[in-house]
């Protein structure tokens, strides 16, 4: 037998409400539908043979409905792992940048800290050079007056030898001469 309420479900369930769209009536219900007879109406034969076409094609679309939520399911759950790695590498990418601009920051100022470093003991060394370079000057400017002192020493001593020497040899000359003319005088 017919049932009017079938098709009344029927239209609410090919009018879509939502995401979750699905008919009330279910492949085994059209195979076991029955209708009533009338004096002018169907073949029985014919309308048992479309229902049960009718039954099959339902149930293979509801088949292949079932098939295509399982794969949107699993290509979901694909996309979630997908969006899950890519966050991670995200994250992986953002720690790497800071730790790569942590190092170079670290880096610049430890080249700064060593060129600050070695500018102090280079001006360091600088002074303590120049330091020396000022007690050499004047240990050779103390050499050169006790040179010139030596000199004049030495000149000095030179002139009284000179003095001396010729002083010995006039007396010698006189001695002699003396001699001379005392033996003359003799």
């Amino acid at each position: 037998m017919f049932d009017p309420a079938l098709l009344a479900r029927n239209d609410r369930a090919d009018k879509p409400t939502g995401e979750n769209t699905r008919m009330n009536v279910s492949p085994l219900d059209l195979r076991q539908q029955r209708f009533r007879a009338a004096i002018r109406g169907f073949d029985k034969v014919e309308v048992t043979a479309f229902l049960a076409a009718v039954a099959d094609d339902y149930e293979q679309a509801l088949r292949e409905t079932d098939r295509l939520r399982q794969d949107v399911s699993r290509l979901e759950a694909l996309i979630n792992e997908h969006r899950h790695h890519e966050k991670n590498l995200q994250n992986t990418l953002m720690t790497a940048q800071k730790l790569a601009d942590d190092i170079k920051t670290q880096a610049q100022e430890e080249a700064r800290r060593i060129i600050a470093d070695a500018e102090a003991r280079s001006q360091l060394l600088i002074e303590k050079t120049e330091a020396r370079l000022e007690d050499v000057q004047r240990e050779i400017d103390g050499l050169k007056l006790k040179r010139k002192d030596v000199e004049t020493t030495i000149e000095s001593t030179i002139q009284t030898l000179k003095n001396t020497l010729e002083y010995v040899r006039e007396q010698e000359t006189r001695e002699r001469d003396e001699r001379v003319l005392l033996h003359r005088i003799k």
